[in-house]
């Protein structure tokens, strides 16, 4: 209040005036003051540029209400003040609300909590606060409280969070968001979140290098320095930095068959069986390139530090391979990238109980995992940003006005609800069944496939999911139109088969007449 007052009080110009044949001296228009008030309003730090004129009146009517402004013939207590020419001028007395004086007796007086001073017993560690943008509600309870017209309020402390609290925060807010994006009621269908490590997504989240690449904290889980050396090898052929110029032909594929053997021998692949619902889940979603990806970013974040940076450095070396023309190719009858899909794809996804499908849905991840990896292994922004926002507010010394819920402006994330068992059976059913219906068409539509690997597969898919399958072929009939018979032809038909064998001759009796 008294700050606003003195900036406008050095910042308003005055000058004379004449009204109705006579002059005024040390005066100003209404809409001068208009001008000038919101003008330094809008460069105020506690203000912003989002006061708006209509704001300036209205902070005007109550200087003149608190006499703080009067007219050019004294009057003031009344909020009559408008946007207008009648003239204004600043009264003698000094309109600034004086301060409350420091008792002179020795007993200890009520500090106020001041907004830069942590409190005792937290961290003294700075904490960057997010500046706030007045609304036009938020900003009129800020300059009326000043003149004493909302008494009530009050200052409320939160609580200190531990790393616990911020992991867990973590973990609820990115499984809330993986929800909604993947479009489900409940992630139990494809996911038992009591596995999921909140630890784990933190570190992944804000322990990484400038590429972008986790770094461990145990370094015994590190990729042996052989096989980074390999993998550097061959993603930047024919420049290898840490292997001198092969001398025999052949040498890369050694090194690619290498690479592959390491990877095979894992026990478990880099998405964890217990991840493999998630990553299915989401092939529904391909057609939807932004959603796919921002599905795909928060489900690798979930993995273990170790299994993502691995599954980082391969997939960068795959892409990476892919696309280097200098490489020879590594198969003289399949092309790289099919070579490379094909070798990798099981060692990154596939279920527990070993289906031949998962080949097909591990190939089609895989694929959109290379065109993709640079958005898909990175860390999601706009999480990130929600979430620690969502932390600072928490942490934050709050004003709470009476009836006012200082919490509005940011709502708590959405947690599941409880639902029927029938509802959940309904949801299990259609909500896992899209992309298995989606593979399927897949595999009838494939015209490079021969009808006999096509055969095997659809068998195979009739084994395992027969509700998708008869949902797509319903009737022998329909299954039939999808592999129609060859018609054989008829050797042709001699000549001589048509003819009756010899007879011999018998001489028949004549009738005469």
């Amino acid at each position: 209040w008294n700050e606003i007052i003195e900036l406008f009080r050095a910042g308003m110009p005055l000058r004379k005036h004449r009204c109705r044949f006579k002059s005024y001296e040390r005066c100003f228009k209404a809409s001068e003051a208009v001008d000038c008030l919101h003008e330094l309003l809008g460069s105020n730090q506690n203000f912003g540029p989002e006061v708006t004129r209509d704001q300036t009146v209205k902070l005007l009517k109550k200087f003149l209400k608190n006499h703080v402004i009067e007219d050019i013939k004294g009057r003031w207590g009344k909020e009559d003040f408008q946007d207008d020419g009648h003239l204004y001028r600043f009264p003698p007395s000094s309109p600034l609300k004086s301060y409350p004086k420091k008792p002179s007796c020795g007993k200890e007086v009520i500090k106020f909590p001041d907004w830069n001073e942590p409190k005792a017993g937290t961290s003294q560690e700075h904490i960057p606060v997010k500046s706030v943008t007045l609304n036009s509600e938020m900003w009129y309870k800020r300059h009326s409280i000043a003149i004493g017209e909302v008494p009530a309020c009050k200052l409320v402390f939160r609580r200190e969070l531990t790393q616990k609290n911020v992991e867990e925060i973590w973990k609820a807010m990115a499984l809330s968001r993986l929800q909604k994006v993947l479009g489900l009621d409940s992630l139990d269908e494809v996911l038992d979140t009591k596995l999921v490590n909140s630890k784990h997504i933190v570190q992944n989240a804000y322990n990484v290098n400038k590429q972008g690449i986790v770094t461990l904290e145990d370094k015994s889980k590190e990729l042996p320095h052989w096989i980074l050396s390999a993998m550097k090898c061959l993603a930047n052929w024919p420049s290898c930095s840490d292997l001198k110029q092969p001398t025999y032909a052949g040498f890369e594929r050694d090194v690619f068959k290498t690479i592959v053997d390491y990877f095979d021998q894992m026990k478990e692949p880099l998405l964890p069986f217990h991840f493999f619902d998630v990553f299915v889940s989401v092939l529904g979603l391909l057609q939807k390139h932004s959603k796919a990806v921002e599905a795909l970013q928060i489900s690798c974040l979930l993995l273990p530090p170790e299994n993502r940076k691995r599954l980082q450095l391969l997939v960068r070396m795959m892409a990476r391979i892919s696309l280097n023309k200098d490489l020879p190719p590594l198969s003289e009858s399949v092309r790289t990238r099919t070579l490379i899909v094909q070798a990798f794809s099981r060692c990154i996804l596939c279920s527990k109980d070993e289906i031949d499908l998962d080949e097909l849905l591990a190939a089609k991840l895989v694929s959109f995992l290379m065109d993709n990896y640079q958005e898909i292994l990175s860390v999601p922004s706009a999480l990130k940003s929600s979430i620690e926002d969502h932390v600072l507010h928490l942490q934050r010394v709050q004003i709470k006005y009476a009836g006012a819920d200082t919490d509005a402006t940011f709502p708590p994330p959405s947690f599941c609800h409880q639902i029927s068992t029938d509802e959940f059976e309904y949801q299990k059913a259609t909500g896992s069944q899209e992309p298995l219906a989606a593979l399927l068409e897949e595999i009838v539509m494939n015209k490079e496939m021969s009808m006999k690997d096509k055969k095997k597969k659809l068998k195979q898919f009739q084994k395992s999911y027969p509700e998708v399958y008869r949902v797509r072929f319903p009737t022998p009939e329909t299954e039939a139109m999808l592999f129609p018979e060859k018609t054989k032809q008829k050797p042709p038909i001699l000549m001589w088969a048509l003819k009756k064998p010899f007879q011999p001759f018998h001489r028949t009796r004549s009738f005469r007449m």
